[in-house]
């Protein structure tokens, strides 16, 4: 990474925590804010951002609990309105009023209902792998329900790497993320302790939830987007977001156009270009 590539670091102080940020280009340019996916952070755009910074204001969340962001108290949930409100919050932190949002994954649902939320405040809506939800076709509705309100076990000790390598490693073999688009999120996933190094991530974060929405109420709430929306898929399609329903819930929105892309989930730090192209082309 060149030297101009390198982000600014950003607190974001809301009411109950603060979020950390990475923020590419002028902030006098248009604004881009971008959420990133399940147990990743603002590192899942280091490659894609640079590139962007030409033309926007681009500002990496890290999600509560995520990266360097505070955790949620105690007894809160990581459930997705947490996440949309601490969006809103810190959209308005920021005294964005207007802005373009990108999403990537579970950052891709979180935008989706954002812009649901808000359709006078987002500009265009940009999505990476993920539009809506993860919904419940009924079939396991029961037993999801049952399997999260068990007792918690108790507390395990986290882990610790002996190197931030070791970590990456342990990424790679858990989810088959190649290792070079691994460590721009594994450098900011950990941190420094006595011996090694250990997760920054709020284990919460990997609690079942205990209900999900149903399907038809994914598709009303995608009903509500009124930006400019573009999806990108990755081709071969991800296992957890099948075809068939994908293209169910891009009819539900009206203004949106969907492209596929070869390669794997993690579309804009493994063709950061193309995306780069994805993301300015606004025809």
């Amino acid at each position: 990474m060149k030297t101009g590539d390198s982000p600014r670091e950003r607190r974001i102080a809301l009411p109950t925590l603060t979020l950390a940020a990475q923020c590419w280009g002028d902030e006098q340019l248009p604004p881009l804010l971008a959420l990133h996916g399940w147990l990743d952070n603002a590192g899942s755009f280091a490659r894609l951002a640079p590139r962007l910074a030409a033309s926007h204001h681009v500002i990496a969340l890290d999600l509560p609990g995520h990266g360097h962001s505070d955790h949620l108290p105690e007894g809160a949930s990581y459930h997705w309105p947490e996440y949309v409100r601490a969006v809103l919050a810190a959209a308005d932190a920021l005294e964005l009023d207007r802005f373009t949002l990108l999403g990537h994954s579970l950052g891709a649902g979180v935008a989706s209902m954002v812009a649901a939320a808000r359709p006078e405040r987002i500009e265009r809506l940009l999505l990476i792998e993920g539009l809506g939800l993860l919904g419940d076709d009924g079939t396991q509705t029961l037993q999801r329900f049952r399997n999260a309100l068990a007792a918690e076990p108790a507390s395990k000790r986290l882990r610790t790497f002996t190197s931030v390598e070791q970590a990456i490693s342990a990424r790679t073999l858990a989810t088959g993320l190649p290792a070079d688009q691994a460590r721009p999120i594994i450098e900011r996933a950990v941190r420094a302790v006595d011996g090694g190094w250990q997760w920054r991530s709020d284990p919460r974060i990997n609690r079942l939830t205990p209900m999900r929405l149903a399907e038809s109420q994914i598709h009303a709430l995608l009903a509500g987007i009124e930006a400019p929306t573009r999806l990108l898929l990755a081709h071969p399609a991800t296992s957890y977001l099948p075809s068939g329903p994908m293209q169910r819930r891009a009819g539900c929105v009206r203004a949106i156009r969907v492209t596929h892309l070869a390669g794997g989930h993690h579309l804009q730090l493994e063709h950061p270009e193309a995306v780069a192209d994805w993301v300015s082309d606004q025809k």
